[in-house]
Parts: structure tokens; C-alpha cells; sequence
């Protein structure tokens, strides 16, 4: 069992920055991919940003240019730095790790909440 938890959540204005941190703890498989994946109210749940062990990335669309993910193997943490924050990106952000269907965990998840 994996256990991943989410901090740095907040209210923040429309664009300024926020920095999520994820700890990973348990039984971590080191080669798993991880990311950042948010819910807003009355929403389906969306990919916001992956890395794989190797440091590869992916983003949305929407987060492109704005956000950032990065991981540090060694403290078993990921990260989403995110700047020029809008309204739109209000949602509960959520931490996954996931190596195929048997390796998918995922963390309570942290509010964010932009205001214009």
C-alpha cells in the first residue's frame, strides 16, 4: 500500500503562484510515474501534469506554460509549482502515482481556490 499526501493548497488572487508538495510513503515503486490531477465542482476529474521516473513530462492544454511538475526521487516528493493562476484553475488538486492498473494510488486531495 502506497499513501500520498497533498499540502500547499489555499485562496489565492487570480494571478498570483502556489506550490504543491505530495509525500509518497509505504510501499513506493520508484519507477511509477506521478501526478497532479484536480476536480472542480460539478466536474470531471482531469490530468493537470505528469513526470515520469525519468523526468519526462506532460501538461493540459490549459496548464501549459503556466505550471510546472517536478519530482525529487530521493524524498519521494512531487511538486507543482503554478503561477499566473486563474479562476478557472479552482479545484480540489489531487496527487496520483501510477504504474499500470495493479499501481494506482492516490492522495485526500488539497483545495485550490483562485479569486478575480
Amino acid at each position: 500500500q502506497v499513501q500520498l499526501v497533498e499540502s500547499g493548497g489555499g485562496l489565492v488572487q487570480a494571478g498570483g503562484s502556489l506550490r504543491l508538495s505530495c509525500v509518497a510513503s509505504g510501499s513506493i515503486l520508484s519507477i511509477a510515474a506521478m501526478g497532479w490531477y484536480r476536480q472542480a465542482p460539478g466536474k470531471q476529474r482531469e490530468l493537470v501534469a505528469t513526470v515520469t521516473s525519468g523526468g519526462s513530462t506532460n501538461y493540459a492544454d490549459s496548464v501549459k506554460g503556466r505550471f510546472a511538475i517536478s519530482r525529487d526521487n530521493a524524498k519521494n516528493m512531487v511538486y507543482l509549482q503554478m503561477d499566473s493562476l486563474k479562476p478557472e484553475d479552482t479545484a480540489v488538486y489531487y496527487c496520483n502515482s501510477k504504474f499500470g492498473s495493479w499501481y494506482d494510488f492516490w492522495g485526500q486531495g488539497t483545495q485550490v481556490t483562485v479569486s478575480s
